[in-house]
């Protein structure tokens, strides 16, 4: 199996990319230069590919260079996104701005590659939220969140004739040692582990998940 993953530097998809690795994929890992990406690139079975994924032009030099280690994916694990805190009162046009582009461009310009290389099928699997469906949440941030479900669904029809299936998980608070810096113990004992998500993400990803396509799979367990 061939992967693309988005946003591969990051805990959630370090996460993913040993589930596939321990399922013998190979695994093509898109995200920001750096020390992270490097680090993620240097694993085997990893090609590491540097990109900023909210850029269209960029988005499709980073896939001519996936075209060198695979010509047809079978699976885009879109994970690349941000996170804003705050209330309407402190919006600002630059953080919406920011939003859109991280978690909207990011899925749009990376899913749009992959499906070009899919002609015989294959898997698109994105990260919506809980926020995005459920509940309070700072306004921009759930929003963007909000605009992936959608585009996840409106995929999922657009692409179903050529038999790419496209779903999307939605996760609450993710156990990462960043969130771990803020959460109250109550929160930290019910926060979802990434390993926990990779699995389905996986799932999602692989030939056993072919009756699901247009899905949005809550993976937010008690958290």
């Amino acid at each position: 199996m061939e992967v693309v993953v988005t946003g591969a530097a990051g805990a959630l998809g370090r996460s993913v990319l040993d589930e596939f690795l321990q399922g013998g994929a190979r695994v093509v890992a898109l995200d920001r230069p750096g020390a992270a990406l490097d680090e993620v690139g240097a694993r085997p079975g990893v090609h590491p590919v540097a990109v900023d994924l909210a850029d269209q032009d960029a988005v499709g030099a980073a896939w001519a260079e996936v075209d060198a280690v695979t010509t047809a994916p079978d699976a885009l694990v879109a994970l690349a996104g941000g996170y804003v805190p705050g209330s309407l009162a402190d919006l600002d046009a630059a953080a919406l701005d920011g939003l859109w582009r991280s978690n909207v461009h990011s899925v749009l310009w990376s899913a749009r590659e992959a499906a070009s290389r899919m002609p015989d099928g294959g898997a698109i699997v994105t990260v919506g939220s809980r926020t995005a469906v459920d509940g309070p949440a700072p306004v921009a941030h759930a929003t963007s969140k909000a605009a992936v479900v959608r585009i996840t669904e409106l995929l999922a029809e657009e692409l179903r004739p050529q038999r790419v299936r496209v779903n999307c998980v939605l996760p609450s608070v993710i156990d990462t040692p960043a969130n771990r810096t803020w959460m109250p113990p109550d929160l930290a004992a019910r926060a979802v582990p990434p390993s926990a998500i990779a699995k389905v993400i996986a799932f999602l990803a692989g030939p056993d998940a072919w009756p699901i396509s247009g899905a949005r799979i809550p993976v937010y367990g008690d958290a």
